[in-house]
């Protein structure tokens, strides 16, 4: 189907086609965020040359080494997440604003961190829900200064949590994340406790990479 005969319901053909055959298939159970991901338009997140891949079973590239995550992925680290109606989230690696919409429809309030500008302008562009403030910084460093956070969404493959995100939490804050170990992808939820935390995958699936998460160079001896 090429980009011009892609009408919005095609659009929304898709959308529903999405959910019952990527997200009902794969323990994405939690009925809001099933709701929520038949709700938002992907396609106005993706670039509009890539529009007619928007809900394919699959990564979107978005520019500048950057991709979306395929829903299946988006879906279940929401599901796990456990996304409370009064939670203050702080999502990390925004891009252009898929994930910000969903948490829109989910939680209390949003801070959506992205480094990309072009990205964060997509996202922008794409409409900024009235409880989701966009920031641009260092996604490794967080936002603290909105912090403490119920939730940390971190959008994306990193090879390790940064104490600065884990800071960042609150007593019993949650954070989700796809791991990267030994060139496994694992999904997972990890919590913090007072000063520690612990990190829980449930589910090998491949994720999109983000930059500056990127393990220190061990020494040989």
């Amino acid at each position: 189907m090429g980009l011009a005969e892609v009408t919005d319901q095609s659009f929304d053909a898709m959308r529903r086609a999405m959910v019952a055959s990527q997200l009902r298939t794969t323990a994405v159970s939690d009925p809001r965020v099933i709701a929520a991901m038949g709700e938002v338009p992907r396609e106005r997140h993706v670039p509009r040359s890539r529009s007619a891949l928007a809900y394919v079973d699959t990564a979107v590239p978005l520019g500048g080494g950057r991709a979306l995550n395929a829903p299946m992925v988006t879906g279940r680290l929401l599901t796990e997440a456990q996304v409370a109606p009064e939670d203050r989230v702080l999502l990390v690696g925004a891009a252009t604003g898929y994930a910000a919409a969903l948490l829109s429809l989910l939680a209390g309030s949003v801070v959506a961190l992205e480094e990309d500008a072009a990205l964060l302008a997509t996202a922008r562009d794409a409409g900024v829900p009235a409880n989701v403030e966009f920031v641009e910084g260092p996604l490794a460093e967080g936002w603290p200064a909105k912090a403490p956070y119920d939730l940390i969404f971190v959008d994306g493959a990193i090879e390790t949590i940064p104490d600065a995100l884990i800071a960042q939490l609150a007593d019993d804050g949650r954070l989700a994340a796809a791991i990267v170990e030994r060139g496994v992808t694992r999904l997972g939820i990890g919590r913090r406790a007072g000063e520690g935390f612990g990190f829980t995958p449930f589910a090998d699936a491949e994720a999109v990479s983000l930059p500056g998460f990127a393990k220190p160079p061990q020494f040989v001896f």
